[in-house]
């Protein structure tokens, strides 16, 4: 059986408050495999992000373990960590951050060039995924040229671009309004699954939770398992 694609055991995040300690993660334990979608939920100010961070290796957890394919990545150096962060996750937010000077296809070759691959190579990949994102059509077009849906699917392609093994999402439709947040919510499922990619992905759309294969909220700390909403 393979390694998840994420493991993580009794994470720990905590802050100084005044004259106590404030807790934000408080010994959470998750495993996310490959292929699988994760949805995570919980109300604004529970440490949903605070998880993501620490899983993707931007933001150091008080204590516990995150392991990325295997691999204690707090146990690494810095440089070590880095490129362990950049060969097996990729990351979406809320907001797309392209690069408004390059077209679609280039803003996804891009983190593969950084990589060191080939540019040709690079590109080759960019439009494979852009067509499995249905924006075949729409390759040289620059971000200002795309509607907000089409922004984020180049973003979806983009944190796939470099084939990692896990997919972390923070609100990755939360400024799309519902009909276009459900379309690029099923082509980001439909990439994700056909590239064998665990993704991790925060939302506070409990109607996307019928994509998922698992739920689980946080509160107060700690992670609680749903059954499968399908």
């Amino acid at each position: 059986m393979s390694e998840p694609a994420l493991s993580i055991r009794g994470l720990e995040r905590r802050f100084a408050s005044g004259d106590g300690e404030l807790v934000i993660l408080s010994g959470v334990d998750l495993d996310v495999q490959p292929g699988e979608m994760v949805g995570l939920v919980g109300p604004s100010g529970s440490g949903k992000s605070s998880l993501l961070h620490a899983a993707g290796l931007l933001e150091r957890p008080t204590g516990g373990t995150v392991l990325i394919d295997g691999v204690d990545a707090w146990a690494l150096g810095d440089d070590a960590r880095t490129a362990l962060r950049r060969r097996y996750i990729g990351f979406v937010y809320q907001f797309h951050h392209l690069l408004a000077e390059f077209d679609a296809l280039d803003n996804v070759a891009l983190p593969q060039l950084i990589a060191g691959r080939r540019r040709r190579d690079a590109r080759v990949e960019a439009e494979r995924l852009l067509t499995l994102m249905g924006l075949g059509a729409r390759l040289h077009h620059q971000p200002a040229q795309l509607s907000g849906g089409e922004q984020q699917r180049v973003a979806i392609a983009r944190a796939l671009a470099n084939r990692p093994r896990l997919l972390l999402a923070d609100e990755p439709t939360g400024n799309l309004d519902p009909t276009t947040s459900g379309a690029v919510f099923q082509s980001l499922f439909d990439v994700a699954r056909r590239e064998g990619v665990g993704a991790l992905i925060a939302t506070h759309n409990l109607e996307l939770a019928s994509y998922m294969d698992r739920v689980v909220t946080l509160k107060d700390g700690h992670l609680v398992e749903h059954a499968r909403p399908r």
